[in-house]
């Protein structure tokens, strides 16, 4: 994605509908080359067209959250793909950087991908990764499987690493999560005992939530971005991680 493509992202997520005729005179391209941008966009399954519009999807909020610090995520999820070797089979768990990083995987590497995100399974559909996507309760806003079926099928599934998403961070806490039924998921993947790999952003880490992900050991390394607070970089290597902190390196 380029960085018209990017701007032309965030202006249908803020603004909700936006002309075709508006983001040419913004981006100072013309409208056939709009329209090639969002034929693409919308076949990536990043909005929806509409005659003379572009407009975000209706489903789940997890697109405008991927736009949130989006060229921070991209990066976390290009360090974050370079980890993983063609022919190896990957767990990825939700959330806006995981649906990232299961894009550039699909678009990078011959992998077999498990999930228990919907969304990212549909993210996917247009590439020619092999993808596993688990079965149990439907979680609407989430778009992701959970509850006791899911536990058995991952119990089930045999993956060398997995990739987990968090939503807070504290040194008392360790990791946790906002969603009980989402934390249990994680917690049945922790189980496996595969190398298991937090994708984050920085902001997530000074927050907490209610449901412990963990404990932090069974965690192997962290991935996140050079906004991380360096008292909280060191309680996290001192707990044994690796601590990947990528660059940001701004978007011309």
């Amino acid at each position: 994605m380029n960085s018209r493509q990017q701007l032309i992202l965030q202006m249908v997520i803020d603004q909700g509908r936006v002309s075709v005729a508006e983001l040419a005179k913004t981006t100072g391209v013309s409208e056939v080359t709009i329209r090639q941008d969002l034929n693409l966009l919308e076949k990536q399954s990043y909005l929806r067209r509409t005659h003379g519009y572009a407009v975000p999807l209706d489903s789940d909020d997890v697109e405008t959250r991927m736009m949130n610090n989006y060229p921070i995520k991209r990066q976390l999820a290009e360090f974050a793909a370079s980890l993983v070797n063609d022919g190896e089979t990957v767990f990825i768990e939700n959330g806006s950087s995981n649906a990232l990083l299961a894009r550039t995987l699909a678009e990078q590497k011959n992998i077999t991908l498990i999930t228990v995100s919907s969304y990212i399974a549909h993210l996917l559909k247009e590439t020619s990764c092999e993808v596993i996507l688990l079965g149990g309760i439907y979680q609407k806003k989430s778009e992701s499987m959970v509850g006791p079926l899911t536990r058995q099928y991952i119990q089930q599934v045999h993956f060398s690493k997995a990739f987990i998403g968090i939503d807070g961070w504290q040194p008392d806490t360790g990791f946790t999560g906002r969603d009980m039924m989402r934390a249990d998921v994680v917690n049945a993947v922790l189980e496996k005992g595969s190398e298991a790999i937090i994708l984050t952003d920085s902001s997530k880490f000074g927050a907490v939530h209610p449901y412990t992900l963990g404990p932090a050991a069974q965690f192997s390394r962290v991935i996140t971005d050079d906004k991380l607070n360096p008292g909280a970089h060191q309680t996290l290597k001192q707990s044994g991680l690796t601590v990947d902190i990528v660059p940001h390196y701004p978007t011309l």
